[in-house]
């Protein structure tokens, strides 16, 4: 072979290396066309899947593999198959950060979670300028504050939570003397300043305010500073874990008075570790209360026991909602990618297990929760 005809073969396989590099799966063919190239589009769930909030990680990747498996057996997305692919941010921000970039760096379309506000956060930057389209589990109003183009919410803000609270609370129950315990982290103060304004624009300032750190076990001081002030009720800002600690501590210490708090108060975790008697009578403001609410919750709670062998719960709903919408939009966009996925992100209209999303410009697509009490160890609706 002639060293001409050598180096002929040489640049041409150099070529087909970069056409290679340049066409990875879920990569766009060019930066005008918004089109997907060909291959399994890939999606990224991130979620602690260790670590004291891997609870909420289990979940979530148990409702988006069921989203995800249910299109590909229906043929995928326009014909391509769906590859989920699941990272551990172990509840940790700049681990997330770290795998932002992984994410923006490897061809991935979108981006699945995470459950922890602060994770979210800490990733949004970095997604936002990679052009990756991001759906969170997330309820703190901290991630609206972000004011990212490219992030959404799979469920309603902390306003809505604990707005509804109030009113269940306060205007219904005539419940007025309230003590707060909630934590210093993202989703604990998102909690604690809705929950307040709540309050104080019905007039009412709680007898007592804790704030406890995200990673305390013991909350004696707290709660003997709040037993102190005879509450009706006490409002919790914490997460599952903690919040069942938070409970069986004020049990041990005497408080008899009912609980109130939002999403992590009407889960197992919460349950378990508080111990069902300690709970019951706990006000729960959730947009899925229960797998009964109709045909599609029992539909979903079905698949999900027959592929899990355990019953659905909420944040399995909302990342099976999120990655649906996520989908529902990759098909109608022609498996766009980048501005004009988020694009067609908002503009999706879709009757989920949590109700009917309509994303506005902030990115928040539901707004709306009911009301539920812990009865016998489950959570119903309230009457």
């Amino acid at each position: 072979m002639t060293p001409q005809r050598i180096r002929r073969l040489a640049g041409a396989t150099v070529l087909a290396l970069a056409l290679s590099a340049c066409s990875a799966p879920g990569e766009k063919k060019d930066d005008s066309s918004g089109q997907a190239a060909a291959g399994p589009i890939k999606l990224a769930l991130v979620d602690a899947q260790s670590g004291q909030l891997s609870s909420l990680g289990a979940w979530e990747l148990k409702g988006a593999k069921l989203a995800v498996e249910e299109w590909n057996k229906a043929g995928g997305v326009n014909g391509r198959q769906v590859q989920l692919d699941v990272f551990d941010d172990q509840g940790d921000p700049t681990v997330g950060t770290n795998l932002a970039r992984k994410i923006a760096s490897e061809g991935y379309v979108a981006m699945i979670g995470t459950a922890e506000s602060a994770v979210t956060i800490a990733m949004a930057p970095i997604l936002q300028q990679a052009a990756i389209p991001n759906i969170t589990s997330g309820q703190s109003t901290g991630l609206v504050a972000v004011k990212s183009p490219f992030l959404f919410l799979n469920g309603p803000t902390s306003t809505t939570y604990d707005e509804t609270l109030a009113k269940y609370i306060v205007d219904t129950k005539g419940i007025k003397t309230i003590a707060m315990i909630t934590n210093n982290g993202s989703y604990g103060k998102g909690e604690h300043d809705a929950f307040l304004k709540a309050l104080q624009s019905r007039g009412v300032t709680p007898v007592a305010d804790q704030v406890v750190t995200t990673d305390q076990k013991d909350f004696s001081a707290a709660l003997t500073t709040i037993r102190s002030k005879n509450p009706q009720l006490i409002f919790l800002g914490a997460e599952e874990v903690e919040s069942g600690l938070i409970v069986k501590q004020a049990r041990d210490l005497g408080i008899t008075v009912p609980f109130a708090g939002a999403a992590p108060q009407g889960t197992p975790v919460f349950l378990n570790t508080a111990g069902a008697a300690n709970v019951e009578g706990t006000i729960v403001s959730s947009p899925y209360l229960s797998n009964d609410i109709n045909d599609a919750s029992k539909k979903f709670a079905a698949a999900y026991k027959a592929a899990y062998n355990e019953d659905a719960e909420l944040h399995g709903a909302k990342a099976y909602d999120g990655t649906q919408i996520v989908l529902t939009a990759l098909k109608s966009s022609g498996a766009a990618t980048g501005k004009a996925l988020a694009d067609a992100i908002r503009a999706t209209k879709y009757k989920g297990l949590l109700g009917d999303f309509a994303f506005d410009d902030t990115g928040v697509g539901i707004f709306a929760t009911s009301i539920g009490v812990i009865t016998g160890g489950k959570l119903t609706a309230a009457s």
